[in-house]
């Protein structure tokens, strides 16, 4: 009797062990309040939690008549770092992230196609366009998330200690962060040696010398205060296209989503994808004015890189272009496809 009474507890805690190893994610049923956990890199006050998730949350929580919240974690308070965020949203850690898909090199390669140099133009527009590769050619790359929007930033610009930049010949020598992959290869083209930094170190870094300088849009540099540290930033403006982009992600954990009842979805869906997208990508075009203003403020100067001169830069920077290309097609995706169309919408859009 005893033994049959062991076997009895046993096979009921394996069977409470199977039941916790198959729900994944907690259910959420109809009626009952949903916290979403929501994780990014950016400090609390940063624009990306004050102007895109904050409205956001806030518009859920309204359609849902309060059913649906969402609980903030800034600046890695869930623990790891940035490069860690879309494991911890796949593993359950949070619900939704707010981060880069370059900060894992390799890992979600179709996307990859928006970070090219010269192909973006206002971040409003061709963050409507992210969304539509991603339809059309990154959806095997993100199976295990559940995408909400994808967008670029406003306008990168050259920003550096030493000299104005009027040509490509200026930037031979300098020693400037970027902040993808591509960004490292473009400044190769042009002469410049690329230094890789997480962006909370570069403060530190243009401060000691370690670096002469660094490529970001606009709506960064009062965020670090760089502005009171550089001497000179170098605009490529309208209606040259954009010299660089880095491209963003909003994404949901998969079985958390799953496990929302229809109407939970639906508002969730509702407030997904193209719109969502282009209304952060205006976000950042919106913040450029006043951030630049605050170098202008501080007396720093600023240079305008002629159009001329741009289609040098471009010129250079095509070899960045091709080898992507060559480096997709080596994966098994068709680069040239993905370029073309790329190039094709960001066009249309931006009109």
């Amino acid at each position: 009797m005893k033994l049959k009474a062991t076997a009895l507890v046993l096979a009921a805690l394996a069977m409470a062990g199977c039941t916790e190893d198959v729900a994944t994610a907690p259910s959420a049923a109809s009626g009952e309040k949903v916290v979403l956990k929501v994780s990014h890199f950016w400090p609390a006050t940063a624009m990306a939690q004050k102007k895109v998730l904050e409205p956001w949350c806030q518009t859920i929580e309204q359609q849902s008549q309060g059913q649906m919240v969402c609980q903030f974690y800034p600046a890695m308070q869930l623990g790891g770092t940035p490069q860690q965020l879309f494991d911890q949203v796949m593993d359950g850690v949070a619900d939704i992230v707010f981060s880069l898909p370059g900060n894992n090199a390799g890992r979600f390669p179709s996307m990859e196609v928006m970070e090219l140099p010269f192909l973006t133009r206002d971040a409003e527009s061709s963050s409507r366009v992210a969304w539509q590769i991603y339809e059309e050619f990154g959806q095997k790359d993100f199976a295990n998330l559940k995408p909400l929007a994808f967008n670029v930033h406003d306008r990168g610009q050259f920003h550096n200690n030493v000299r104005p930049i009027t040509k490509i010949e200026d930037l031979k020598g300098l020693k400037l962060r970027a902040p993808t992959r591509l960004t490292n290869k473009m400044l190769e083209a042009y002469g410049a040696t690329p230094v890789s930094l997480p962006l909370p170190s570069l403060t530190d870094s243009l401060s000691k010398g370690v670096v002469d300088g660094y490529v970001l849009p606009w709506e960064v540099v009062p965020t670090l205060k760089l502005h009171e540290m550089t001497k000179y930033h170098s605009e490529i403006n309208e209606p040259d296209p954009v010299l660089y982009s880095t491209l963003f992600t909003i994404a949901m954990n998969k079985q958390r989503y799953n496990s929302l009842p229809d109407n939970l979805k639906k508002i969730i869906d509702d407030n997904s994808g193209a719109d969502f997208s282009a209304s952060i990508g205006k976000a950042w075009d919106d913040e450029l004015a006043p951030a630049r203003a605050h170098a202008v403020d501080n007396g720093n100067a600023i240079n305008t890189i002629d159009s001329a001169e741009v289609k040098r830069f471009e010129e250079a920077a095509k070899k960045v272009e091709s080898d992507w290309i060559s480096e997709m097609n080596a994966k098994g995706y068709d680069g040239q496809a993905m370029v073309n169309r790329a190039k094709e919408l960001v066009a249309a859009a931006a009109k």
